[in-house]
């Protein structure tokens, strides 16, 4: 690991909880061995510094990095204007602002092989527009990569959807034998390589107690056949289980993962579980790429009233694991 490796932050939403959060965070932390390189607007931060009382030091550089400082806050402008607290509403006015931070991220990242990333949240319905299901498949857009995978994670236990952000509707015909596959083979080699430990993954059912009316259901069909090739290749994998009590506590000694079918089946007991303590980690990226397990929160804007866990937990995760 380089503990030089700076992390790069992207603010996202200008009109979320995010700064609040972030101020927050190295409020409790004070200092990080990594410097941080912040994407953001000087306006944005010099209202949330004046409004939430921050003194952290702040350090302006170019898009080179060329004089970056291990002490203070790295940031590279990009102008906004048009935030106040008193806005509850996220429009389409911040888009340019969005995307121009994250063109300067990515170029970034492709100039000096940043690999340490956390992006604040956005709009999936104003910004992405449909285009997109969620960040994780703009990211992997924008850098050529396929099929990245979710993860929701905590040291104790992770969660990862096959499928992410679609209607229930269309959940069954992409529950796929070789989607299965190959995310659980892209799970596990996450946890040998960054994470240095192995992976014990549950795989969830679809149906209720894995049982279906069909004569051939997803699992005989998709689930049950990927789970026999997984193991033949030494992976650490079992199943299907019924979603409803496979989280029951006395199972995350057996297990560290829980592999669902859909977003809601496993995320929904995760965040019951361990509230702001998860973090959302793509994997599959060039760069290890991280984000709070929240989105913007705007009705939360300004009250100084969000919980920093989730954004505390992503630092730390950066700090530990960036290569």
């Amino acid at each position: 690991m380089n503990s030089k490796s700076p992390i790069l932050i992207i603010n996202g939403e200008p009109h979320s909880v995010f700064i609040e959060l972030l101020i927050k965070s190295l409020k409790k932390l004070k200092k990080l061995n990594r410097p941080i390189i912040l994407i953001c607007s000087f306006d944005l931060l010099k209202k949330h510094s004046k409004k939430f009382n921050f003194k952290f030091k702040i350090n302006f550089i170019d898009k080179n990095y060329s004089n970056l400082k291990k002490k203070q806050i790295n940031l590279i402008n990009v102008q906004y204007n048009g935030f106040n607290f008193s806005n509850k509403k996220i429009s389409s006015n911040s888009n340019s602002y969005i995307k121009k931070s994250f063109d300067i991220a990515l170029a970034l990242i492709k100039k000096k092989k940043i690999d340490c990333v956390l992006n604040g949240p956005i709009s999936k319905k104003t910004f992405l527009k449909g285009k997109f299901r969620g960040i994780t498949e703009y990211l992997a857009k924008k850098t050529d990569t396929e099929n990245p995978v979710m993860l929701i994670y905590n040291k104790y236990l992770s969660v990862s959807p096959l499928t992410t952000h679609i209607p229930l509707s269309k959940v069954s015909k992409e529950i796929k034998k070789n989607k299965i596959i190959y995310n659980i083979r892209k799970i596990d080699k996450f946890y040998k390589k960054i994470l240095n430990t192995k992976a014990k993954i549950a795989v969830t059912g679809l149906n209720p107690h894995c049982e279906s009316f069909e004569k051939k259901s997803k699992e005989k069909r998709e689930i049950i056949p990927a789970i026999k090739l997984l193991k033949k290749e030494q992976i650490n994998v079992d199943g299907p289980f019924s979603a409803d009590t496979i989280f029951l506590k006395n199972n995350f000694n057996k297990y560290n993962v829980i592999f669902g079918m859909y977003h809601d089946q496993v995320l929904s007991p995760m965040k019951t579980l361990f509230g702001f303590k998860a973090i959302n980690i793509t994997i599959g990226l060039p760069f290890i790429r991280v984000s709070p397990d929240h989105g913007p929160n705007i009705r939360m804007l300004g009250k100084n009233l969000s919980d920093p866990s989730s954004l505390i937990y992503s630092l730390k995760f950066l700090e530990k694991y960036g290569i």
